[in-house]
């Protein structure tokens, strides 16, 4: 089989294959839940063997693939409410050493996401700091929390600075000022004897309407939170990526007593989305003056950020913006 990442004699408008990523599938990769009659319900992401797939196709500090696997769990949960089709992504864009860093999800559970650190402010902050956090990494800067429905929808994205020392942290600082949701965050990633696990539990008080017990006051709804709380405070890291510990069975632990109901659970796949075709529209786009000063050895090469494959184009096979009718 031809290797998609090499120029290939077919046309580019003809030629859609896939690159060899691995073709991963968690069935029961997002779990949702309720607490019966109570304000209460969440999602808890375990991405098992997916995490690994994801990031390993980069070759970064344990410090950065960390907060890459905690932004792609989050990025799962968060999109496991959508109802639409689209996705949602989780951006952060800071001055610090890793000033990029991006996960989406579609609606379908396709997922993908990367980091782009600087090697020199990098390794200045690691000489100082050997297993820096997220705010470390980040610096100063915002959180951008994208719903996009397509092309014949309006996409929203609500912005928010960077505040907290972790990736929870500043995701509940987003939901409280801009969503004014009371919410509760934990992730987890880490490389484990299984490889790396990334998990992501995101908790929710909802409005006192709708599958609520109306025989709750506002003062009873509280303390249902409160507890709720209490129990999802108890969570620990060796819990959320331990693959031995199915989700039903950990939010078992954690709810039985307090009327769990389980939704019903979605699966999630390795999502990068490239192709040697898309990527030839991309470059198209550009005009012929600039796809001379990217051409090297008479050849063009592309990287896809998301799975770090390098996609070659002969220049001369490639017509630029400007050398079309």
């Amino acid at each position: 089989m031809p290797d998609p990442t090499q120029p290939s004699d077919t046309p580019a408008f003809l030629q859609h294959d896939r690159p060899p990523v691995p073709d991963i599938v968690v069935p029961r990769g997002l779990q949702p839940f309720h607490l019966q009659a109570q304000p209460v319900r969440g999602r808890l992401v375990k991405l098992g063997p997916l995490a690994d797939a994801l990031l390993t196709r980069h070759d970064n500090h344990p410090a950065v693939t960390r907060l890459t696997g905690q932004t792609l769990a989050l990025a799962a949960g968060l999109a496991g409410v959508l109802k639409f089709r689209g996705s949602f992504s989780v951006q952060a864009k800071g001055n610090g050493p890793l000033p990029m860093l991006l996960a989406d999800c579609t609606d379908g559970g396709a997922l993908r996401g990367y980091a782009k650190p600087e090697p020199e402010a990098l390794a200045a902050l690691l000489a100082e700091v050997p297993d820096p956090g997220a705010a470390a990494l980040l610096g100063r800067g915002y959180l951008a929390f994208t719903c996009d429905q397509g092309l014949d929808m309006d996409r929203y994205q609500g912005l928010v600075a960077i505040e907290g020392e972790t990736l929870a942290e500043m995701t509940d600082h987003y939901f409280r000022t801009s969503e004014q949701l009371r919410t509760f965050v934990r992730l987890a990633c880490d490389r484990t004897p299984n490889g790396w696990r990334a998990s992501a539990f995101i908790m929710e008080k909802v409005a006192g309407e709708g599958g609520v017990d109306p025989l709750l006051d506002t003062e009873a709804q509280e303390e249902a939170w409160r507890t709720a709380l209490a129990l999802a405070g108890t969570l620990t890291d060796e819990e959320m990526l331990d693959d031995a510990l199915p989700s039903h069975q950990l939010l078992h632990r954690l709810f039985h007593a307090e009327g769990l109901a389980l939704d019903r659970p979605r699966s999630l796949s390795y999502g990068c989305r490239c192709s040697r075709a898309r990527l030839a529209g991309v470059l198209q786009g550009f005009p012929e003056d600039d796809l001379d000063h990217m051409a090297e050895a008479g050849h063009i090469t592309m990287t896809c950020e998301f799975c770090n494959l390098d996609f070659r184009f002969e220049r001369d096979e490639v017509k630029g913006g400007a050398g079309r009718a």
